[in-house]
């Protein structure tokens, strides 16, 4: 094909033609999908391909004049039908180079291929009539290669299946835009790896026959960087929203009253300023709108301060203390040190010890993560054991559950004596089986248990310390002893979502510590004297570590 000479085409995008046929002709969906997203599990790979298979691979030439392209494709043994209109790459093309749409003259040709599983595939074309005045976006196409693309085709015209596939490849793919051709009564969706190591994979359309207005709106909104960047940076508003929320007690109102004048008598509030505030807790999906005014959504309901687990204390405390602190987060990756103590002018520990209010309201939302404790007590036996030790247990929220869900269990809580004189309320209802013990646990910790628990201590540590803590441990616990560490665990690999990324910056800026790996708290363990037996998954990304001290 490439030997032949044309004055239509030119060699280069002879070549990319050339190219273009190959990649159909050497893969099939499921080669394409594993290459295009390597980090798709095979099972979303496999549904992926059922309800999309690969349907072309596309390219953009830049012949002079559409006239006669037809019959110089089916020179170089294409055989391609009528060609249709472009709209979306045109409109595309348009934008990004800033030239009025009517200026564009871009056809659709198509020939088919087979690809190696032997199904009929296509080879589209999208030709861009270039007249000289407009050679300058040839260049810059040819060398960036924006518009090419492998395709897949979605089987059932269903908006449903097509959210659901949208979200799938966009965890891995930017949308990258779209459009709907009224030629073909379709709907086309673009994505977009830059980064790919192989150009011919860093773009997949999903093509679906039919007209989805909304799909397509939130895709394009989606694809706009800017929009995204922006949704990042108001990431602090949302945070003082919701702050507000618990300081008005807007939760536990919104239980009694779902009127807005009736809301802002109760809050106190100026009642167009409240009624903003609301449309924007609405987008955060902290309320929602009702017949009668406005009512909490289960997300909201957590804010609640009535309810077990309540979430208020932590909104509080992050659009407080830590809110300031966080402003002086450059310090902390300039320096490596905590900006809290730069704000207020000591360790958070510290500096909330010394303020009472402070330090009710820190436990409170150490207490707040309820379901982490609750599920601890699921996955773990205690029933063969007789005492546990909780190490650094603060107010003794998650000492009073377990021996709530194991009532032969005793219990022993160690932390310093500002942190026991919270626990008593707590403890009330286990009080009978329940020591409180005051102690450093560099120094020591009890000898008796049988379990001992670290919950979210060791993050607030740098490894050195942690070394000295879980000697400690090591030293004092019994040799049949197990000890149990609690922490939000980071991911091995970068583009693993979880809670303990962000939390492990939180710690940067707050604490001084930071979030781990499991195979970083293998070797702490290890060095310390421990090997880990198990491990479980818990609630809010939360993970427990099961250690022993090696024989």
């Amino acid at each position: 094909m490439t030997g032949m000479i044309t004055t239509v085409l030119g060699v280069r995008d002879v070549a990319r033609l050339t190219a273009v046929i190959a990649l159909i002709e050497a893969n099939d969906t499921d080669s394409l999908l594993a290459a295009a997203m390597p980090t798709l599990a095979r099972t979303e790979r496999a549904a992926l391909a059922r309800h999309a298979p690969l349907t072309h691979a596309a390219v953009l030439i830049f012949p002079e004049t559409l006239d006669g392209l037809g019959e110089e494709l089916a020179r170089h043994g294409l055989a391609v039908g009528a060609v249709t209109p472009s709209v979306v790459v045109r409109e595309r093309l348009s934008r990004r180079y800033a030239v009025p749409s009517a200026e564009l003259e871009i056809g659709i040709l198509r020939a088919p291929v087979t690809d190696r599983a032997g199904r009929q595939c296509e080879l589209e074309i999208f030709a861009m009539a270039t007249p000289p005045e407009l050679a300058h976006i040839a260049a810059d196409e040819r060398l960036h290669g924006r518009e090419n693309h492998v395709a897949l085709a979605v089987a059932d015209s269903d908006p449903i299946v097509l959210q659901g596939l949208r979200t799938t490849i966009s965890a891995r793919m930017r949308p990258d835009g779209g459009g709907y051709n009224a030629h073909e009564d379709a709907t086309i969706l673009y994505f977009r790896d830059a980064h790919h190591s192989d150009p011919a994979l860093r773009r997949i359309e999903l093509y679906c026959p039919g007209q989805f207005p909304r799909v397509l709106a939130e895709h394009r909104r989606d694809s706009e960087p800017g929009t995204g960047l922006l949704r990042l940076l108001t990431g602090a508003w949302a945070t003082q929203a919701i702050a507000t929320a618990a300081e008005l007690r807007l939760a536990d109102h919104l239980a009694t009253t779902s009127d807005l004048p009736g809301l802002a008598v109760a809050t106190g509030a100026d009642q167009d300023s409240l009624a903003r505030l609301l449309r924007y807790l609405s987008t955060l999906g902290v309320v929602h709108t009702s017949a009668s005014g406005f009512a909490l959504t289960d997300l909201g309901s957590l804010l609640r301060s009535d309810v077990e687990g309540s979430m208020r204390p932590l909104a509080l405390l992050y659009g407080g203390p830590f809110y300031q602190s966080f402003a002086a987060l450059t310090d902390a990756v300039r320096t490596g040190e905590e900006s809290y103590a730069r704000v207020f002018g000591a360790h958070h520990f510290a500096h909330m010890a010394a303020d009472p209010g402070l330090a009710e309201l820190f436990h409170q939302s150490m207490a707040a993560s309820g379901a982490m404790f609750t599920e601890l007590t699921r996955v773990v036996d205690f029933s063969a054991a007789r005492t546990v030790v909780d190490v650094a247990g603060g107010n003794g929220e998650l000492l009073s559950r377990v021996l709530v869900a194991n009532p032969a269990l005793r219990g022993v809580l160690m932390d310093r004596p500002h942190a026991l004189a919270t626990a008593q309320p707590t403890l009330a209802g286990v009080a009978d089986r329940c020591t409180l013990v005051p102690g450093d646990f560099t120094e020591s910790v009890p000898s008796t248990g049988d379990v001992y628990l670290l919950s979210r201590v060791l993050h607030d540590w740098d490894d050195a310390q942690c070394h000295a803590i879980l000697t400690t441990c090591a030293a004092n616990m019994p040799e049949h002893a197990e000890l149990l560490i609690i922490e939000r665990l980071l991911p091995e690999t970068s583009d693993t979502d979880s809670l303990a990324v962000p939390w492990d910056v939180h710690m940067l800026c707050n604490v001084g510590g930071r979030e781990r790996t499991a195979s970083q708290y293998r070797a702490l363990l290890t060095a310390a004297g421990f090997e880990i037996v198990g491990g479980e998954s818990l609630s809010l990304d939360a993970h427990v570590l099961r250690a022993r001290r090696r024989s």
